[in-house]
């Protein structure tokens, strides 16, 4: 069934057993471009009654879905690949629209989404059990893995698209069935990726959509609908300790991916140069709104010139406006609150003695040489020096495009400092010593580490965080499992 508008201008982007409806309330929300603050359109303001309706539709088609091969989920899922392949420049354009990455790096994103598509498509095929031994001479044991359930699952608005399809591909491919709550500022993108699911042959009931301008009823239902088995969050660490306190009654499988604080790590034997341009690539990646940012950079004196002026220079370069402006590498932040949290970090800092070679300040339209700019988000490209830990930046995730850099004396100490966090997303070394980056490897508390690699990511290796990152992890093999439950049959053979 294709996407209408109902009588009120709403684009119908709910999605609840094949059927493209409308909030039962009759609200809606805007979906603004954060660029220009104009409103790109509007959504259905769902609640907790299209929430339990959502569940309904999973509930009813879960036998039926799970009882498919997985010969047969991995065809459609290989056709939504083909799909999303064909759409890329359409895609592309509209997530700078809605969420405002320049437009290279949102082609970037379609592309990584659609690996994970292809690559559990494979994983599906791949859906094996095992014969266990038994102390016994007449008993045999079989294990097998069977889908988990309905999941429910919560997506964030800084990858629109790609941690949809990091999580509908394995839920499908194991057989489950699903209900999404998409982040509320960038419903147009998971309505997309939707479209494809279904052109590609899902099932009605199979996936489900439920848009809301606030997530709190239907995080209710998610997490007290005892027929909800499973629910996946990524998103703030605040938020997802909620979700998962609240899964935890109803004794729900739980994984979250949540904030980070990554330090980012320069040993004196490293190429500065190289480090400051991988960082410089790295932090203002996104505007600085990713879970794996590095937001302590820690150089070693005997660098730190070096690195600090290949860097500033690196970022003054760095062109900040419209995603959909060719030559622009900086977008706009989410919203006014984001460009907030942002300032009063630079502005802590500030106060409590860093330097500010670069940037440290809001841009208006005016500053980028376009008017029709001035109700965007938008914050300079900034570098501080001298940070410390007495200044909030060092302490707390910052998402923008901020790159505090810390100076070290001694290599012994750097990877306390590091692990000095009560988060455990990412972190990142540069070394020329294959013994520093094998130590470093192994002594730094995070569950993904570049060396020498700003980009230690991909669909076929396991991501997430440990500590205050979250639980469970996503892409790999490992994220297939995270929607399976495993059987054991003992069998008598008198």
């Amino acid at each position: 069934m294709g996407i209408g508008a109902s009588s009120k201008g709403t684009i119908l982007a709910m999605f609840v057993n094949g059927e493209w409806i409308d909030a039962r309330s009759g609200r809606s929300f805007a979906v603004t471009n954060p660029a220009t603050g104009e409103a790109i359109g509007h959504m259905p303001d769902g609640g907790a009654v299209d929430a339990t309706a959502a569940i309904d539709a999973a509930d009813a088609a879960f036998d039926r879905w799970a009882a498919t091969t997985a010969f047969h989920r991995a065809d459609v899922l290989m056709d939504a690949w083909q799909l999303m392949g064909e759409r890329a420049a359409e895609l592309a354009e509209l997530m700078t629209t809605e969420q405002g990455k320049p437009l290279q790096a949102a082609r970037f994103e379609v592309g990584y989404g659609a690996d994970f598509i292809r690559w559990f498509a494979e994983e599906a095929r791949r859906l094996t059990g095992e014969w266990l031994p038994s102390g016994r001479p007449d008993q045999r044991f079989l294990s097998v893995r069977q889908p988990v359930g309905v999941v429910a699952m919560v997506t964030p608005w800084n990858y629109p698209m790609s941690m949809l399809t990091r999580k509908m591909a394995p839920a499908l491919a194991a057989g489950c069935t699903l209900v999404l709550k998409p982040a509320e500022a960038t419903p147009l993108s998971a309505k997309a990726i939707f479209e494809i699911f279904i052109q590609a042959g899902v099932p009605d009931g199979v996936i489900n959509m439920v848009t809301a301008s606030d997530p709190v009823p239907i995080g209710e239902v998610f997490t007290s609908d005892p027929r909800v088995r499973k629910l996946t969050f990524t998103g703030s660490t605040a938020v997802g300790r909620l979700l998962a306190a609240k899964a935890g009654a109803s004794l729900q499988r739980v994984s979250v991916e949540l904030g980070g604080h990554a330090p980012f790590i320069v040993y004196p034997d490293a190429d500065p140069e190289h480090a400051a341009k991988g960082a410089t690539a790295l932090k203002f990646l996104n505007a600085g709104q990713a879970c794996i940012s590095p937001n302590r950079i820690y150089v070693h004196r005997d660098a730190a010139a070096a690195f600090t002026e290949t860097l500033t220079g690196r970022v003054e370069k760095l062109v900040t406006g419209n995603g959909m402006t060719d030559g622009v590498g900086v977008g706009p932040l989410v919203d006014a609150a984001a460009v907030d949290k942002v300032a009063a970090q630079v502005e802590d800092a500030r106060e409590r003695g860093a330097g500010i070679p670069v940037g440290g300040y809001r841009l208006s339209g005016a500053d980028l040489g376009d008017d029709r700019l001035d109700q965007g988000h938008f914050y300079a490209p900034t570098v501080l020096t001298d940070v410390n830990p007495d200044m909030t930046v060092y302490r707390e995730e910052t998402f923008g495009p901020v790159a505090p850099i810390v100076i070290y004396d001694d290599v012994d100490e750097v990877i306390s400092l590091a692990n000095d966090t009560h988060y455990g997303l990412a972190a990142y070394v540069y070394t020329d010593s294959l013994k520093t980056a094998v130590s470093a490897f192994e002594a730094l508390r995070f569950g993904i580490i570049g060396i020498n690699d700003v980009n230690p990511t991909s669909a076929s290796v396991p991501f997430g965080g440990m500590k205050d990152s979250g639980v469970g992890r996503e892409g790999g093999h490992q994220g297939l499992d995270e929607y399976l439950e495993i059987k054991t049959a003992g069998i008598s053979l008198r």
